[in-house]
């Protein structure tokens, strides 16, 4: 029995703790930076970048940290879904404060509303929604074209106010600023819509030779008239010195008392007098009421030219222009005309045929069967 425990004790090993320490002893981990002789952390540089990474120019380590500063964006409206319509809407609110300032400055803002009722009508001529929308390289809504619109309406009401009170830099300046919103279309009307207002109530004037120029429109017909005074042979020029021996002759042997004749004149129509032109009475007496009203007729020559439109249209348009011209030469006649209801155009025009009639409201004979 006890030499197989010595046997056992042979065999086995003594297993103190001095063993156990030997055998458990800690393992270091394994790292990259066994070259360098500091603990100073230094960054991990992948095996492929080895060969272009310069150990021995001693490069700062700070090279290859990552950048943080990041570069601030063009406009506050970088990070919106639309930054070009809200760009565009700061820099018409930004010219709307400026202005504001200016006009408060020279106390012309705000006004109170008999001032306001006093300034120029406005004469707006903005671009459509599609149009300012393919100008803006923007689809706009139907939200914000309204307000595109409610600060261009702001900014026009300043220019008004600027144009009345004589600021001539601040109305070029928001000219300007405006003109790119408008359309082109609406500005050639616009222009045209003042000038048809600047010649209401205007009368015709003459020219150096007596002549007046008038305009007269009825339906689709328009009548340019040309009218001059009749001379008598006591206004008509001297006879020439070149004169020939029998009209001479001629003169002398008549009798030295004659019984002045009168006054003839002549109505031309596209050089064509006007019993030719119009052979219908009605259109006849038309054309010649305005100068029976006033009292002239006999009195001036009258040149015609009439395009478009029928005869009853080309004589309502010449009636017109006849009455303008008698009012530019004898200013007197104005009211008998007025009066009489010569001296407005007629604003009816033809109905249009509808569908299903055979014209504008004449129906077909109705058949049961």
């Amino acid at each position: 029995m006890a030499t197989r425990l010595g046997a056992a004790r042979l065999v086995l090993p003594a297993l103190n703790a001095r063993t156990l320490c030997r055998r458990c002893h800690h393992v270091p981990l394994r790292t990259f930076t066994t070259s360098s002789p500091s603990h100073i952390a230094k960054p991990f540089v992948p095996p492929a970048s080895l060969e272009t990474h310069d150990v021995e120019e001693g490069l700062d380590d700070s090279e290859f940290l990552p950048q943080r500063a990041r570069q601030r964006p063009p406009t506050p409206t970088f990070y919106t879904t639309r930054s070009d319509y809200y760009e565009v809407i700061g820099g018409l609110q930004d010219a709307i404060q400026s202005t504001r300032a200016t006009l408060k400055a020279l106390h012309l803002h705000p006004l109170p509303k008999f001032a306001l009722d006093a300034l120029p009508p406005a004469q707006p001529a903005w671009a459509d929604r599609m149009d300012m929308g393919a100008e803006l390289n923007v689809t706009l809504s139907a939200g914000m074209y309204r307000q595109l619109v409610l600060s261009l309406k702001e900014l026009e009401l300043y220019q008004r106010i600027a144009k009345t009170a004589g600021i001539t830099e601040l109305q070029e300046y928001l000219g300007e600023l405006m003109g790119s919103f408008e359309s082109t279309k609406q500005v050639e009307a616009r222009e045209r819509r003042i000038l048809k207002q600047a010649m209401v109530g205007k009368r015709a004037t003459l020219d150096t030779y007596g002549r007046s120029y008038t305009l007269g429109r009825r339906k689709t017909s328009t009548a340019r008239v040309w009218m001059i005074k009749v001379q008598n042979k006591g206004e008509e020029s001297k006879v020439a010195e070149d004169e020939s021996a029998t009209t001479y002759v001629s003169t002398l042997l008549s009798p030295s008392v004659k019984v002045p004749s009168p006054s003839t004149t002549s109505i031309l129509v596209n050089a064509a007098p006007i019993s030719e032109y119009f052979p219908l009475p009605a259109d006849r007496e038309a054309v010649l009421r305005p100068l029976k009203l006033a009292g002239l007729l006999g009195a001036y020559n009258v040149f015609a030219l009439v395009r478009g439109g029928g005869t009853s249209g080309q004589s309502g348009a010449l009636a017109l222009a006849i009455s303008r011209a008698c009012v530019a030469h004898v200013p007197e006649v104005d009211p008998i005309l007025r009066k009489a209801n010569l001296m407005k155009r007629d604003p009816r025009m033809v109905e249009r045929k509808k569908t299903g009639l055979a014209k504008a409201r004449k129906a077909y004979a109705w058949v049961k069967r």
